[in-house]
C-alpha cells in the first residue's frame, strides 16, 4: 500500500436473533469475547489504526475490558455507534484520523484472516471500492409477497457479501454525507457498498474472502466459529 489505511470495526449490534442478554460481540469463543478476534486479526495486519464502534454505554467497558485487556495498540478510538449500522459506520469514518483508505468490517466476524484484509487493501487501492465474498454455493430463489418462487437468478452472478468492505476514504466519507442528507435513499441499506453504489458513481469489485469467514448472528454459528478459530489459530 501507498496510502495510510484505517479500519472501522462496527460493534454496536444487539444480536436480538442470539437470544442472549448479553450483546454477541462480548460472547465467549474459546475464553476470549468474540470481539476480540476481528480485533486481534487487525493489529496484526498492516493496517495503521482501529476505530471501534460499540453500543451506548459501552465505550468504558470496550476500553478496559477488550482494548487495554488485550493491548491493542492500534486502536485510536472508541466511539458510540447509532440506531441503524449507517449511523455507526458514520460515526466511526467521522473518528478515523487522516488516512486514504478505510476498510469497515463487522465485529460479528470474527474468522477474518490477515490475508482477507490484504486483499481488501489491494482491492480499494486498485479500484477505490470494493467488498470481499464469495461466489454463492447454492440455486437462490426469489420469492414473490405470498411465498411462492417467483424467479431463479443465474448462480454464476450471485455472490455472498462479506466484509471487510473497503473503499477509498474520501469517496465512502462523502456518500455516507450524502446519505444522512437525504431520506430516501436509507431503506433497505444492509452494507457499505450499497450506500457507495446509490450515492456516488463509482462501481464497486467484487474480490474473493473466504468461506470461513461467517457473521456469527444465531447460537449455531457460536459453535462453528469455534471450529473454524481452532483451524485459523492453530488449536487443538
Amino acid at each position: 500500500m501507498t496510502g495510510r489505511t484505517a479500519a472501522v470495526i462496527l460493534a454496536a449490534g444487539k444480536g436480538t436473533r442470539m437470544g442472549s442478554s448479553i450483546h454477541k460481540q462480548y460472547m465467549e469463543l474459546l475464553d476470549k469475547p468474540m470481539l476480540y478476534y476481528a480485533l486481534k486479526a487487525f493489529e496484526t495486519s498492516s493496517v495503521d489504526e482501529i476505530v471501534l464502534v460499540t453500543g451506548c454505554g459501552e465505550i468504558p467497558y470496550c476500553q478496559k475490558e477488550i482494548v487495554k485487556r488485550y493491548g491493542f495498540t492500534k486502536v485510536k478510538a472508541v466511539t458510540e455507534g447509532g440506531i441503524e449500522r449507517y449511523h455507526s459506520v458514520y460515526e466511526g469514518l467521522k473518528m478515523v484520523s487522516d488516512c486514504d483508505y478505510v476498510l469497515i468490517h463487522d465485529g460479528a466476524r470474527p474468522c477474518i484472516t490477515s490475508e482477507i484484509i490484504q486483499r481488501a487493501l489491494e482491492g480499494a487501492e486498485k479500484y477505490k471500492a470494493c467488498v470481499t465474498g464469495m461466489p454463492a454455493k447454492d440455486t437462490i430463489k426469489v420469492s414473490d409477497e405470498e411465498g411462492f418462487a417467483s424467479h431463479t437468478p443465474d448462480r454464476n452472478y450471485l455472490w455472498l457479501v462479506q466484509t471487510p468492505q473497503a473503499f477509498e476514504y474520501s469517496l465512502v466519507f462523502q456518500a455516507y454525507e450524502s446519505l444522512l442528507s437525504t431520506e430516501s435513499h436509507r431503506k433497505g441499506v444492509t452494507d457499505d457498498a450499497m450506500v457507495v453504489e446509490a450515492m456516488t458513481r463509482e462501481k464497486v469489485k467484487l474480490i474473493p474472502g473466504d468461506y470461513s469467514n461467517i457473521k456469527v448472528t444465531t447460537p449455531e454459528d457460536l459453535d462453528i466459529a469455534e471450529v473454524l478459530l481452532k483451524r485459523i489459530y492453530g488449536m487443538k
